[in-house]
């Protein structure tokens, strides 16, 4: 009695503890996000989706962003748009939230099927902290990628049904994957594998399951697809196979926390090839031993062909080790790691080193995530102050002005944002803008652009008229020379009279919401000459304040 009692306590600890603890770190994940977006607003080529398809026809869904279908992501944005409004980005990041959250979840249960249930808990647990991975955990934009990995999970988990309702919602699921992003193409293809490997029990009738939603994909770029720039050269296909290796130890490395992840641009695999020379030497030892399981090549497709397309179609940023690129290939990992572990028997001990590697692993993973997390924050710190410097400036910017210039942005991820477009969707869903009352509270950076971005759009302007020194008049400061560096002068709209003494050059510096400083300065003004600054009327009360540097009297007037 005893004896079966344990056994069946045992049992139930088999099945249930990991799935009591997959909660526990689901919880733990969520909360993770939303500490690391804290305060982030919308980035980059999330933009693209908000000011360019604003309208509700069929190329504001179909055409392809880059060279990749985005369907359901454009949807999504759209219908968050129309009930939540612009305002803030936490409806997005909620729905991300949710796509990575169920990611793990049907990565827990492919797992598990395939062998222990701690190690399912251990590889979804992997990938709920995969902060080298943050751009993918942290930018709403990127469920280009993870919602066609959890509909791929889910195609994946109905082909293990083995029957006709199995494969017909394993057909919904393709077809969704790939209206998601291009990365769902690599799930067509694992089908496909399916399909032939099994085509021997179950025949060729079941090719639908690949069929349809590769035809999807094919009417798609045959309408719109087709336009996109393509980067496909020979060169590219060459170096493809070093691509995929990259990829591959980019993906290991990322999984067990030794890659180097900077807040931007490629990580460093230094550990990554001696990682991926193990795996290989590990799993052609396994396959020696107990042959090749029918489930390794549907995943081991899908993970070939996306780092191959990947490969194909580089250009300078898609580097096989660029951030963004290892989610899909730390899952595909994952995935072709519980197929290889089939029928292996883990005991005890086996499951606390690995369990205690994972943890390892997982610690400077958050890290990766906090860093990213700031330089969202401070991205976003840029985009609210610029966007208030073009509300600000409504009345008299020009419509096509963008903010394209990292110099006077202060970021280069503001490109794709021009001021009509800007207005047009912040009239119909609200501002993502700081309002005066935040940015007069915001950091000394966002300030700064603002002035900057401000002194372009009003516009500031001034006329030089050398030679041209008067005798001041009535309503003038003067400035006498060697003032002090913080000396300044308030400045209303309207034309203003700068007189500038025989002598040296004098510069003209201004600032707004700055403080400290002055990140507005103008052309010199050469000695004996008297400059025109002319301060266009825009929708805050806030004056700007001028600062003149020079080694002789000035005069600011009213213009006569």
């Amino acid at each position: 009695m005893a004896t079966d009692r344990l056994a069946r306590l045992m049992a139930w600890q088999r099945r249930n503890v990991p799935v009591l603890l997959l909660g526990v770190a689901l919880v733990l994940a969520a909360a993770a996000l939303a500490k690391a977006q804290w305060d982030v607003t919308f980035f980059q080529d999330t933009w693209a989706f908000l000011l360019d398809r604003q309208d509700f026809s069929a190329d504001a869904f179909l055409k392809p962003h880059n060279e990749h279908i985005v369907v359901i992501p454009v949807a999504i944005t759209k219908v968050l748009l129309e009930v939540f409004g612009m305002t803030s980005n936490t409806p997005e990041q909620v729905a991300m939230g949710l796509s990575l959250l169920a990611a793990a979840v049907l990565l827990f249960v492919y797992v598990r099927r395939r062998t222990n249930p701690w190690l399912a808990l251990m590889a979804a647990s992997l990938m709920l902290f995969l902060g080298a991975a943050w751009p993918i955990l942290l930018w709403p934009f990127e469920n280009e990628f993870t919602l066609p990995i959890v509909f791929g999970l889910a195609m994946l988990l109905f082909l293990d049904r083995e029957d006709g309702r199995g494969d017909a919602w394993a057909c919904a699921m393709l077809v969704l994957a790939v209206l998601s992003g291009s990365l769902g193409i690599s799930f067509v293809l694992a089908a496909a594998v399916d399909v032939f490997v099994k085509r021997r029990t179950r025949g060729w009738r079941r090719a639908y399951v690949f069929l349809v939603p590769g035809l999807v994909y094919l009417a798609w770029y045959a309408g719109w697809g087709n336009e996109a720039e393509t980067h496909l050269t020979l060169e590219n296909v060459l170096n493809s196979p070093v691509y995929v290796m990259e990829g591959f130890a980019s993906a290991l490395s990322s999984l067990a926390g030794l890659s180097k992840t900077p807040a931007s641009g490629p990580a460093s695999i230094d550990f990554g090839a001696p990682l991926l020379v193990a795996l290989l030497v590990a799993a052609g030892f396994r396959i020696r031993q107990r042959g090749v399981p029918a489930g390794f090549w549907p995943v081991a497709a899908a993970a070939v062909s996306y780092w191959l397309l990947a490969a194909f179609n580089f250009i300078p940023g898609r580097e096989a080790t660029a951030t963004r690129y290892v989610y899909a290939g730390a899952i595909f990992v994952l995935l072709i790691a519980a197929e290889l572990l089939r029928g292996v028997r883990w005991n005890r001990n086996a499951l606390l080193v690995a369990g205690g590697v994972v943890l390892v692993a997982i610690v400077p993973n958050i890290g990766y995530m906090k860093t990213g997390g700031e330089w969202e924050r401070e991205q976003s710190v840029f985009t609210r102050a610029d966007l208030t410097a073009l509300e600000i400036s409504r009345r008299t910017v020009d419509p096509g002005y963008a903010l394209s210039d990292p110099e006077v942005a202060g970021t280069a991820s503001l490109g794709v944002v021009s001021a009509g477009k800007y207005f047009e969707a912040a009239d119909r869903w609200g501002s993502a803008a700081y309002s005066l009352e935040e940015l007069e509270a915001a950091p000394p950076v966002g300030r700064h652009y603002a002035d900057v971005v401000l002194s372009r759009v009003l516009p500031l302007s001034t006329a030089v008229r050398p030679g041209e020194f008067g005798s001041g008049g009535e309503g003038c400061v003067t400035q006498p020379a060697g003032s002090a560096p913080d000396s300044e002068v308030e400045l209303r709209p309207g034309l203003h009279r700068i007189e500038v003494a025989p002598g040296a050059d004098a510069v003209f510096k201004l600032r707004r919401f700055a403080t400290g400083e002055y990140p507005v300065v103008t052309e010199p003004s050469p000695g004996g000459s008297t400059t025109l600054l002319r301060v266009p009327r825009d929708e805050a009360p806030n004056p700007w304040y001028l600062h003149v540097e020079a080694s002789q009297l000035a005069r600011l007037c009213p213009a006569q």
